[in-house]
């Protein structure tokens, strides 16, 4: 009897907000590998904001994302079956399967996990694509020095906490702005940050930054854009560096806000560099050698928001882009028989 393979495929094209009716599971047969291939279970699967402009018809900075196709996104999978010299059954890896429970490759991009080195879920949060973004965005960007303040928005993310993280590390004030009571207190009591805005709730966001920065602000590492944006941008120092990481705000919006003032840009002398993670993917062993250790030695803590089943893989990334997540968004498509 042939292997079902259960597949999230986008139906049809999001306009504004996501929908789960934008969304069809689907169930074909698994495939059999041909010579140089694999077929691998997946069974971690990484729900990332960047999703939403695949999913869209404007051009991006990736392929748009297919009708009809399992929706593109990074996995951890364990190779079931294999023809392929360079993975054997029973290797784990982490490969970009996308939305479905199993997928036949040719091992191109993939690479190989040891399960007694660190959790396999770490090679999609803080070992993974977030934790490389907020390496390198921070520090071969944003280049902070010992006693500058560093700001980072959507802290309690699985980019924005290493971001915070790591600026510690390097003797820098280290203030996040999340939403909620609960993410703020997280970011401050359990990751070690200096402060933390509720921009949610702070009566006056500008303000409340102020407070939190007095100082100033000498590296903001942007992700999420639009009233945040607004509230930080004029208390940036001179000089200072922006890592331009994510807009998650305007990943919905159906029409491009205001954009920045960029006279004050100009006048401040500011540097605003956009990223793309991917484009610096040969960094990736210099990341590893620079984050591993911290994280072995507890100095650098993570945070996995789990949703158990393929079929929820639609209503979890809903809810990541309305900032409904507490951590790494994470869903288990199977079991993991290395997680205690």
């Amino acid at each position: 009897m042939a292997t079902m393979n259960r597949q999230v495929v986008l139906k049809s094209r999001p306009v504004g907000e996501p929908k789960p009716s934008d969304f069809e599971i689907k169930e074909v047969p698994a495939g059999e590998p041909n010579e140089g291939e694999y077929l691998a279970k997946v069974v971690w699967l990484s729900l990332d904001p960047y999703m939403r402009g695949r999913m869209s018809e404007r051009k991006g900075y990736a392929a748009n994302q297919e009708l009809g196709h399992p929706i593109v996104g990074g996995t951890v999978s364990q190779v079931v079956k294999s023809r392929n010299a360079n993975f054997k059954e029973g290797d784990y890896i982490t490969d970009f399967a996308g939305w479905q429970s199993y997928s036949v490759s040719n091992g191109m991009g993939a690479r190989k996990l040891d399960p007694k080195q660190a959790p396999l879920s770490t090679a999609l949060s803080v070992l993974g694509m977030p934790g490389m973004t907020a390496w390198y965005g921070l520090m071969q960007i944003g280049k902070p020095k010992p006693g500058e303040t560093v700001v980072v928005s959507a802290a309690s993310g699985a980019v924005g906490s290493v971001v915070g993280q790591l600026a510690k590390l390097h003797g820098c004030r280290a203030v996040g702005i999340a939403g909620g009571k609960d993410k703020c207190d997280y970011v401050v009591k359990e990751l070690g940050f200096d402060a933390c805005v509720d921009y949610r709730n702070a009566p006056d966001l500008f303000k409340a930054v102020r407070e939190a920065c007095p100082k100033g602000i000498d590296v903001y590492f942007e992700n999420v854009g639009g009233k945040v944006a607004d509230a930080v941008l004029p208390q940036l120092n001179d000089f200072a560096r922006v890592p331009l990481c994510g807009m998650i705000s305007q990943y919905n919006a159906t029409d491009l806000p205001p954009g920045p003032n960029w006279a004050l840009l100009l006048i401040k002398r500011i540097l605003v560099q956009g990223f793309i993670i991917s484009d610096h993917f040969d960094r990736t062993g210099d990341f590893i050698k620079a984050v591993a250790p911290a994280i072995g030695g507890g100095k650098l803590k993570y945070r996995e928001d789990i949703v158990k089943g393929i079929e929820n893989a639609p209503k979890a990334f809903i809810g990541l882009l309305k900032g409904e997540n507490f951590g790494k968004m994470l869903v288990q498509v199977a079991d993991d028989p290395t997680r205690k």
